[in-house]
C-alpha cells in the first residue's frame, strides 16, 4: 500500500493505537498530522516518525474535550495543508469502573467529552478540508462497547455513553457524506495487545486464531479500509470476541 502524496490527520497519537498507526502511515508515504493532548508527546511521536521513515510529520497539541482547543487545532491544521485525505479519530479518555458512582463529575465528563463531543467537533472542524481532498476518508477508532447490548466490558457507564455517541455518529456521517464520495469507517475492536511498531516484537508477534487481538490487526484494518477503491464502502469493522 502506498499512501504517497496523501495527508492523514490523527487525534490521540502520543501513544497507543493512535502513535502506531501514525508510524505506520509515515513508512508508506504519508505526511503525518497528529495530536495529542499534551504537546511534548505530540511532537515526540512526529519525530519518531521523522526519524524512522523520514516521512513529514508534526505534532500539535489538541484537547479534545475542549471546543476552543478544537478551533485551534483545525486552524492550526489549515494553515499546513489545503486539504485531508484521512482523519482518524482515535483520541478518547477511558473511565474503568462498572459503578455508575464511580468516578468524579469531572471525570465523567471528560470522558464524554472527549470520545463523544471531540469527535464530532473535530470532524465539523476538519470537514471542509476533507471535503477539498478528491478522495477523503473519516476513521473512528470506537470501540466494542459501542455495539448493541454489549455488556462484557468494566469500563465505567460514561465510557459506555461516549462510545454508544461515536457509533451512532459514524452511522448517520457515513450515509450523509457517502454521495460527496467521503466514507466513514467505524471500527469496534474488542481490547487487544497494545505494541509499540519500534519495537523488536512488532514483526514477530504472534497472530493465531489462539492470541488476543493485536494493534497490528488493528491498524492492518484501517490501512486495508483506507486502501480500498472508492466504490468500496466500508462502514464497520467487528470483531469475534475470545
Amino acid at each position: 500500500m502506498d499512501l504517497t502524496g496523501r495527508t492523514m490527520v490523527i487525534t490521540g497519537a502520543g501513544r497507543g493505537t493512535g502513535r502506531a498507526l501514525a508510524i505506520r502511515a509515515g513508512r508508506l508515504g504519508a505526511r503525518v498530522l497528529v495530536s495529542a493532548r499534551g504537546p511534548e508527546a505530540a511532537r515526540r511521536t512526529a519525530a519518531e516518525i521523522t526519524a524512522d521513515s523520514g516521512a513529514e510529520a508534526e505534532g500539535l497539541a489538541c484537547d479534545i474535550s475542549d471546543p476552543a482547543a478544537v478551533r485551534e487545532f483545525a486552524a492550526e491544521v489549515a494553515a499546513r495543508t489545503d486539504r485531508v485525505d484521512v482523519l482518524v479519530n482515535n483520541g478518547a479518555r477511558y473511565l474503568h469502573g462498572a459503578d455508575l458512582l464511580g468516578g468524579d463529575d469531572e471525570a465523567i465528563v471528560d470522558t464524554i467529552a472527549s470520545g463523544a463531543t471531540g469527535t464530532v467537533l473535530i470532524t465539523r472542524h476538519l470537514l471542509p478540508l476533507l471535503r477539498a481532498s478528491a478522495a477523503a476518508d473519516v476513521v473512528n477508532l470506537v470501540s466494542s462497547v459501542g455495539e448493541l447490548r454489549n455488556h462484557r466490558s468494566a469500563s465505567h457507564p460514561a465510557y459506555y455513553a461516549a462510545k454508544a455517541a461515536q457509533s451512532g455518529f459514524s452511522d448517520v456521517l457515513s450515509a450523509r457524506l457517502r454521495p460527496e464520495g467521503i466514507r466513514v469507517i467505524a471500527l469496534y475492536p474488542p481490547d487487544f495487545d497494545d505494541a509499540d511498531p519500534l519495537g523488536p516484537d512488532w514483526d514477530t508477534a504472534s497472530r493465531t486464531a489462539d492470541d488476543v487481538l493485536t494493534a497490528q490487526s488493528v491498524t492492518d484494518c484501517v490501512l486495508f479500509a483506507i486502501g480500498q477503491p472508492r466504490d468500496c464502502f466500508i462502514r464497520s469493522f467487528y470483531f469475534e470476541q475470545r
